[in-house]
């Protein structure tokens, strides 16, 4: 999709201000150090006027799609069942991971050829083009580009191609013919999205607390993850898409990219944690997942492993309480007190008795506690 809105000032700013402020924003102080240029879009490009906004379809599988999962009335999102979606010992991926490739080398080249294409259209305009790292409103700027609403889950949604698609702009500083906002919203009385989130990251409608959301947890937060939340984690290795999984919309529309093998949707968990650092840099160094690191993978690994009670997952989660980061070894004896296997209660206490950092030391001592 296509459209072309104004720069003007964002009518959601002080929106914007309030969220940080609310402390919605958890970790992410890039908000809150960028904050003035989120007022007009001359804060990403000096003397904008128009900006081009675009949409790609990721890949999606709508057979997938399973509300009474995600229903709150029949479905218990801490208990995970593994006869749904993926067998024990395997990690849910974001849909917008299943290509395998970074989004961002895939749009950026896309962008530059239109830069390319605009100067030698317009050689005396500016180009600038854009994708989720940028101090600007895409949602607000899409939708005055005519291309969808915000839902109540707060992701851009348009009735003929759901919300399975990543934007990019291009801004310019001359002025082109501007597209017809969008100003209907279609939401109607549905809170499917709301309702189902398994860790209720929706304060109110259309306001998302970052803190809660599992995407944010498992990619953007780089510490331990709070205990409260992590039942709430799931099956989810990297990223979460319940909240698109149940809306009308993205259920009657199919994705425009080509299917993927069904093992790209999903991780083997056990066996990331026989990879060092060397070796995970080389397995996801140019995929989504290298934004996390190792220590965000295996930390979310041992979570989903301790959430479906794993226990051919005991003996590789006793060996890495003696991994070198203290992060992974507080959730993976997290993980062994959530399974409950008591063949591992002898590496917990060796493990506790050298033992240095004070949050994995509670850890530990929690999870033997639950042996007892």
């Amino acid at each position: 999709m296509i459209g072309i809105a104004p720069a003007v000032d964002s009518a959601g700013f002080s929106d914007l201000a309030r969220w940080i402020d609310d402390g919605y924003a958890a970790d992410m102080a890039y908000f809150a150090d960028r904050l003035d240029a989120y007022r007009h879009p001359s804060g990403v490009l000096p003397g904008a006027k128009s900006i081009l906004v675009m949409t790609l379809p990721y890949a999606n599988d709508p057979t997938q799609h399973d509300p009474k999962q995600h229903d709150p009335k029949q479905h218990d999102p801490t208990q995970h069942d593994p006869t749904q979606h993926d067998q024990a010992g395997r990690g849910r991926l974001a849909r917008y991971t299943w290509q395998g490739t970074d989004y961002h080398d895939v749009i950026h080249p896309k962008l530059k050829q239109l830069v390319t294409l605009v100067r030698q259209l317009a050689p005396h305009a500016n180009a600038r083009g854009v994708v989720d790292t940028a101090p600007i409103m895409e949602r607000e700027i899409a939708q005055l580009a005519g291309l969808g609403w915000r839902g109540k889950n707060t992701l851009l949604l348009n009735k003929h191609r759901g919300s399975y698609f990543f934007l990019a702009c291009l801004l310019l500083d001359i002025e082109l013919p501007y597209s017809t906002p969008h100003v209907t919203d279609h939401c109607g009385t549905c809170t499917a999205c709301l309702d189902a989130c398994p860790t209720q990251a929706f304060p109110r409608p259309g306001v998302l607390d970052a803190s809660k959301c599992i995407s944010y947890l498992t990619i953007e937060h780089r510490d331990i993850i709070p205990t409260a939340l992590r039942d709430g984690i799931g099956d989810w290795v990297f990223g979460c898409d319940v909240c698109q999984e149940v809306c009308p919309w993205n259920q009657k529309h199919a994705s425009e990219q080509p299917d993927v093998s069904a093992s790209a949707k999903t991780l083997d968990l056990v066996e990331l944690f026989s990879l060092d650092d060397d070796a995970f840099r080389k397995r996801f160094r140019k995929t989504p997942l290298w934004r996390t690191r190792r220590r965000g993978v295996l930390r979310n690994a041992a979570i989903v492993l301790g959430n479906q009670r794993h226990r051919s997952a005991v003996e590789v989660l006793s060996h890495s309480l003696d991994d070198i980061d203290p992060i992974i070894r507080g959730a993976v004896a997290w993980a062994l007190g959530k399974i409950g296997c008591t063949s591992a209660a002898p590496a917990l206490a060796n493990r506790l008795k050298v033992e240095s950092d004070e949050i994995v030391q509670t850890e530990i001592g929690d999870a033997l506690r639950k042996f007892r």
